[in-house]
């Protein structure tokens, strides 16, 4: 989608003011066709991005080639405004086949009218579109044309010509440095395992470094804890954390924020071969703790244990988010609408929480109870995998606690929310929803200057 100023459509239609959202289309066959959005009573980021998403799914139904759309409203909001309309805009038109074409533009031109907004706000706000747009294809990838070093090259190919630093450690490398639970996991396939690392240096005089690190397993069948029939649809999604940890570093490089930002994404297919890892088995991380390993569908906090790992010791972060679709137990308590968190630093929460207002998604944080922590002790290993007795969404980010280095760190449970079949908002449409990149480019930006 083509975003245009003001000025390059005066002389096609004036800008549309008034007291609710108003846009403009030019119908192929027909004269201009004006149709109004009500606001509603509350006016948020998510209001913004629900009636500029249902006002761009009108405009497709009416099938239109041109649309002008009034982003006073969005101006009353900033730049948190503009970036929830041009998501609600871009989002509401996304087609799944654009993960095949490779293609990520609806096939509409947008002209923006109204005031309130800055230029340089709507290329941000428009950066930060076409990145999460960018995450949705990954994630809407057939699992066959996204093997795990085809989506590490992809996540380097989405920062080419950018600030941006693109690193792929290959297998021989990943055990040369002892990424236990990424090999463990990631030899249970002959498509072998990699970890991907994009580095942003926005703000070169910091040493803060915010460290990003997303799950990215791109066949999830369980191993030899093998998943439900079920359960197996949705298995080529297992990879959009690490999509949204690295769209949410291409946005920050786009725009120039003043931020370090580092994105560590392992990647691998977890599969059952004479290699896989079996119910019982002891690994060592590349921390040095031994995991054992009591459900081999746990998987995916084995390679992120070694990520965070890595993110501390190696990329010199100073502070961490991980990413995942981590387990079925959040989906079960929050469906699709929030993703679960947990937090070690009250004071780091407190910036997500204020991020996610800006992005509109919604977030509910676990408990971290001491009791809850005395359930993944191992009588064999340092920790287990598993939880002795129920708490599964609790557990597993306390597992991934361990890992972390008493850095100030934030857990993002994202299984609910990555993927929906029926749309919650206008601004989805059915797939991947790229899930937590707005929210992390606004945490990430709103360290600007912080000193973190």
């Amino acid at each position: 989608m083509k975003i245009y100023n003001n000025e390059a459509v005066q002389a096609q239609a004036a800008p549309i003011a008034g007291e609710y959202l108003l846009a403009r289309y030019q119908l192929k066959e027909a004269g201009p066709t004006q149709i109004t959005v009500g606001r509603g009573e509350e006016w948020t980021p998510l209001a913004c991005k629900e009636v500029y998403g249902k006002a761009a799914k009108l405009a497709k139904e009416l099938k239109v080639e041109n649309c002008l759309f009034d982003l006073t409203a969005a101006g009353e909001l900033g730049l948190a405004g503009l970036c929830a309309a041009l998501e609600g805009i871009y989002g509401a038109n996304y087609q799944q086949k654009f993960a095949l074409s490779g293609r990520w533009e609806p096939e509409m031109a947008c002209y923006a009218g109204g005031e309130g907004w800055q230029e340089a706000d709507l290329r941000t706000a428009g950066e930060l579109a076409r990145s999460v747009i960018e995450a949705r294809n990954l994630v809407n990838r057939p699992a066959n044309m996204l093997v795990p070093e085809q989506f590490a090259q992809a996540l380097a190919d989405m920062v080419s010509g950018l600030p941006v630093q693109a690193r792929i450690y290959r297998r021989d490398e990943l055990a040369e440095k002892g990424l236990g639970g990424l090999l463990t996991v990631g030899d249970s396939s002959g498509h072998p395992p990699a970890l991907a690392v994009l580095r942003y240096n926005g703000a070169p005089e910091s040493k803060e470094v915010l460290g990003l690190v997303g799950k990215g397993v791109t066949v999830d069948t369980g191993g030899y804890s093998l998943k439900a029939r079920d359960s197996m649809a949705g298995i080529k999604g297992d990879m959009a954390g690490g999509a949204a940890v690295a769209a949410a570093v291409r946005a920050l490089a786009a725009v120039g924020a003043k931020v370090n930002a580092v994105a560590v994404v392992p990647t691998c297919e977890n599969r059952i071969s004479r290699e896989s890892a079996v119910p019982g088995d002891v690994i060592r991380a590349f921390s040095g703790q031994t995991i054992e390993v009591l459900n081999t569908d746990a998987e995916g906090r084995l390679i992120l244990a070694d990520a965070i790992a890595w993110a501390a010791r190696e990329e010199g972060c100073t502070r961490l988010v991980d990413v995942a679709t981590l387990t079925g137990a959040i989906w079960a308590m929050l469906g699709y609408v929030a993703a679960g968190v947990m937090a070690n630093d009250d004071g780091w929460y407190g910036r997500l929480e204020a991020a996610a207002a800006v992005s509109g998604e919604k977030y509910w944080r676990m408990p971290a109870f001491k009791e809850y922590d005395k359930l993944i002790d191992s009588d064999l290993a340092d920790v287990r995998n598993t939880s002795k007795d129920g708490c599964g969404a609790i557990t597993a980010g306390l597992f991934l606690k361990r890992f972390t280095q008493e850095l100030p760190w934030l857990h993002l449970d994202i299984a609910g929310t990555a993927s929906v079949n029926t749309p919650v908002w206008q601004h989805q449409t059915a797939g991947a929803t790229g899930a937590a990149v707005s929210t992390l480019f606004h945490l990430a930006a709103g360290l600007e200057g912080s000193g973190q």
